[in-house]
């Protein structure tokens, strides 16, 4: 077993050597830096897009369906391209047919209109739809209200606003009550909704950049040729898969599908999202995966090449060292301390680098380095060190004095 001063005398022997050559040991760590920082990087990315996935998810709802004539994915485009339009008669008879939903609520959009105040103005998406979508997005006003059921069926001219519209066009007033512009028509903002932020990394889906009317007000506008959603938000307590089944067989009886012929429509939920983050994380996990293992296989190379060229300077050194009495386990010690201290010391610098890079990708995708992370970086880092110094150590070990004594 290793005695107290044998253990204190390995670790100064091994930090002696590592500072008289300085320069050789930050260079050998070259390659556990680049693995330490893909590694750490690699993680930030995905807790990023983690957490923006479960902020856009919260805003979509997790009981919501949402019928339209696009796959959202999975599909391939042209196919859908060909399908009839979701009309707003659809969403009536879904309403009237499937007794399992708590809302089904018609959304039809169009993008980046101008909406303008004075001489202010700005770009956003306008959606046309019925009162009942606060209940099917969970849309909460800061400020005012939705627009309710009189409203919506008199086609009255009110509008409640994202949040970014509001302070982009209003700056310090007081928007409800103002009068603003959306395409050329006035309109009375009733409510500003509650700040979401952005949606999967971008604001251009985001409700603070858009507007909300009621949709007699919208076919008005911008006319009904154009296809629109159905969001059905399923009564609680109710199954999932049951309700699914359910709804889908009122909607393709709804739109005359005949039977054993695929869904002329798309059936979307929060769910799709989440595949494709899985697959955009299992990519990056991949890809990090083998950048990092041939970062850390080639530095694990470095630093054994560098501590056999260590023992083989320090030959005389150690026959020495073993003439003096110093046991095998001390001169075993001391190298596997100097090749963990030097894998340690590129874990350091690693995460050093990663620091200021992840403070980067934060400003790209709202993220943190993980504390984990951290703590796997450095034991990962000890542990290449200890692996790839073992056989040197182990060959430095078992010298024959005489032999060491008499290398030139």
């Amino acid at each position: 077993m290793l005695r107290f001063y044998e253990f204190k005398e390995g670790i100064r022997i091994a930090f002696t050597a590592i500072a008289a050559n300085k320069m050789r040991s930050v260079l050998t760590t070259l390659g556990i830096v680049i693995g330490v920082v893909v590694v750490t990087l690699m993680a930030t990315v995905i807790e990023g897009l983690g957490m923006a996935l479960d902020k856009s998810i919260s805003s979509l709802g997790a009981d919501v369906y949402y019928l339209s004539k696009w796959d959202w994915f999975g599909q391939e485009w042209w196919k859908s391209r060909n399908r009839k339009d979701v009309t707003f008669r659809e969403a009536e008879l879904l309403q009237e047919r499937f007794e399992l939903a708590e809302a089904v609520v018609p959304v039809v959009s169009t993008w980046q209109q101008t909406i303008k105040y004075r001489n202010r103005s700005v770009k956003g998406n306008v959606n046309g739809t019925e009162p009942a979508y606060e209940i099917t997005s969970g849309v909460v006003p800061a400020d005012g209200r939705f627009f309710n059921e009189y409203e919506a069926s008199a086609g009255r001219p009110v509008c409640v606003i994202g949040s970014d519209v509001a302070s982009n066009l209003f700056e310090r007033e007081d928007p409800i009550g103002k009068t603003n512009k959306i395409a050329g028509f006035s309109y009375r903002v009733i409510g500003v909704l509650e700040k979401e932020g952005e949606f999967l990394g971008t604001s251009f889906f985001s409700k603070d950049t858009q507007a909300f009317i009621p949709a007699e007000n919208f076919l008005k506008m911008f006319g009904s040729n154009r296809s629109i959603d159905i969001h059905v938000k399923i009564r609680e307590g109710i199954p999932k898969e049951e309700a699914r089944e359910e709804m889908i067989g009122a909607f393709r009886k709804i739109r005359n599908v005949p039977p054993g012929k695929e869904n002329d429509f798309g059936v979307n939920t929060q769910d799709f999202l989440k595949q494709v983050f899985d697959s955009v994380v299992s990519t990056i996990g991949v890809v990090g995966f083998l950048i990092t293992s041939l970062s850390l296989l080639v530095g694990g190379v470095g630093i054994m090449n560098i501590m056999f060229v260590s023992v083989k300077e320090r030959t005389r050194e150690i026959g020495t060292r073993k003439a003096l009495g110093a046991k095998r386990r001390s001169i075993l010690f001391q190298f596997l301390v100097e090749a963990a201290t030097l894998c340690l010391l590129g874990g350091l610098i690693g995460l050093a680098l990663s620091f200021p890079l992840s403070l980067i990708i934060d400003e790209i995708l709202p993220s943190r380095m993980p504390m984990w992370v951290v703590v796997l970086s450095l034991t990962i880092s000890i542990g290449v060190g200890l692996i790839s110094g073992i056989i040197p150590a182990f060959t430095a070990a078992r010298m024959n004095p005489v032999d060491a004594l008499r290398y030139e």
